[in-house]
C-alpha cells in the first residue's frame, strides 16, 4: 500500500517542508526556488519545527485482548501534539509516515492484511515432533492426538477469527518440522499426514556448509566478533587456518557427541573468545590474531570429552 501512495506521500510531505521554510504564503519563484532546492538535496542540513504525535499508553491490558482496536483508537484519540526541531533529512521520514496516515485509513490496511495472510501467508510449525508419538508409549504426552487433532482444520483450511478479523486458511503454506528422534513421521494422524503430504530430510551440515554459514553472510559470527572488539579499541583477526579449525571441530563434535548444527558454532567461538572479551577494556589499541593454536587450546577439553563419550553405555 505504500508504493501506491508513494507519488502522494512525496508531494505532500515536500508542500509540508516548503510552507515550514518559506511560508504558508510563499508564491510563484519563490516557492519554486525552495521546491528545486530541496529536490536537490541542498535544504537537507536545514533545520525545521515539525508537530509530532506523542503516544499515549494506556497498558496493553485495559481493555482486554478483544478490545485491542479500541485500544488503539482510544490512544490516538487521547494523544496529543509535540514540536520539534530537526534536520529536513531526519524529518522527511516522519513526515511522510503523518502523511501516510492521512491516506489511508485502519479499516484499509486491515483488509489488505487479512487478504495477503489468505493468499501469501506461510506458518511454519516447529518441533512438530512434540505431539507426536510411537503407539507403545502411553505416558504424559496422551493429549498430544488431541492437539494433532486441533491443528487438523486449520492445516485442511478453517476459517479463524483473529483480533483483525476472519481469516481464512486454504490457501496458507504450512510447514512443519521436527528432530523425530524418538518418534517417526508416519506416527502422526494419518489426516495430518495426507496434509502434509511432501517430506524433506535433512542432512547433517558438514565442514563445507558450516565454513560457509561461518564466512558468507554479511554479519557472520567472525565480524560480529570483529566489531564487538572494535567498540573496545581492539584489533581482532580470525586467520584463515583459525576459522577452519573452528568448522572442523564443530563438525567433529556434532558427529560424535550431539548434532546441533551451526550452533555449535557459537559455542566454540564463545569459548575461544571467552578471556579475550573479559580482559578487552584493558587491551585498547592492541592487534589481537587468533591463530590455529589459540582455538585447539580453548577447545580441547571439548574433545576429550568428544573421546571419552565413546565409552559411555
Amino acid at each position: 500500500m505504500r508504493k501506491r501512495y508513494r507519488k502522494e506521500v512525496e508531494k505532500a510531505t515536500d508542500k509540508v517542508i516548503v510552507d515550514t521554510l518559506a511560508g504558508t504564503q510563499s508564491r510563484g519563484t519563490t516557492r519554486a526556488t525552495f521546491e528545486r532546492l530541496l529536490r536537490s538535496g541542498t535544504l537537507d542540513q536545514s533545520t525545521i519545527e515539525v508537530d509530532l504525535p506523542t503516544k499515549t499508553n494506556m497498558g496493553m491490558d485495559f481493555f482486554g485482548g478483544q478490545g485491542f482496536e479500541v485500544q488503539n483508537r482510544m490512544e490516538r484519540m487521547f494523544s496529543g501534539k509535540e514540536r520539534k526541531k530537526l534536520k529536513v533529512k531526519d524529518a522527511r521520514p516522519l513526515i511522510a509516515e503523518m502523511e501516510l496516515e492521512k491516506l489511508l485509513s485502519q479499516e484499509a490496511v486491515i483488509s489488505e492484511a487479512v487478504k495477503n495472510a489468505e493468499e501469501y501467508g506461510i506458518v511454519f510449525i516447529d518441533e512438530i515432533d512434540k505431539i507426536c508419538s510411537s503407539g507403545d508409549y502411553k505416558g504424559a504426552d496422551a493429549s498430544s492426538e488431541g492437539v494433532q487433532r486441533d491443528l487438523l482444520p486449520i492445516i485442511e483450511g478453517s476459517t479463524v477469527s483473529t483480533r483483525h478479523g476472519n481469516v481464512k486458511t486454504d490457501h496458507i503454506l504450512f510447514i512443519a518440522s521436527g528432530a523425530f528422534h524418538t518418534s517417526k513421521p508416519s506416527d502422526l494422524l494419518a489426516e495430518l499426514q495426507g496434509r502434509l503430504p511432501i517430506r524433506v530430510e535433512l542432512q547433517a551440515l558438514t565442514v563445507d556448509d558450516l565454513y560457509q554459514v561461518l564466512t558468507v553472510p554479511e554479519n557472520n559470527l567472525i565480524r560480529q566478533q570483529t566489531m564487538l572488539m572494535e567498540t573496545e579499541g581492539v584489533d581482532l583477526q580470525f586467520d584463515e587456518a583459525a576459522i577452519k579449525e573452528i568448522t572442523s571441530v564443530a563438525a567433529e563434535v556434532n558427529t560424535t557427541v550431539e548434532n546441533i548444527g551451526a550452533r555449535r558454532l557459537h559455542t566454540i567461538i564463545e569459548r575461544v573468545m571467552e578471556d579475550i572479551s573479559f580482559n578487552a577494556p584493558d587491551m585498547a589499541g592492541q592487534r589481537v590474531d587468533i591463530t590455529t593454536e589459540d582455538i585447539k587450546k580453548h577447545v580441547s577439553d571439548m574433545l576429550l570429552k568428544t573421546d571419552l563419550s565413546k565409552f559411555v553405555l
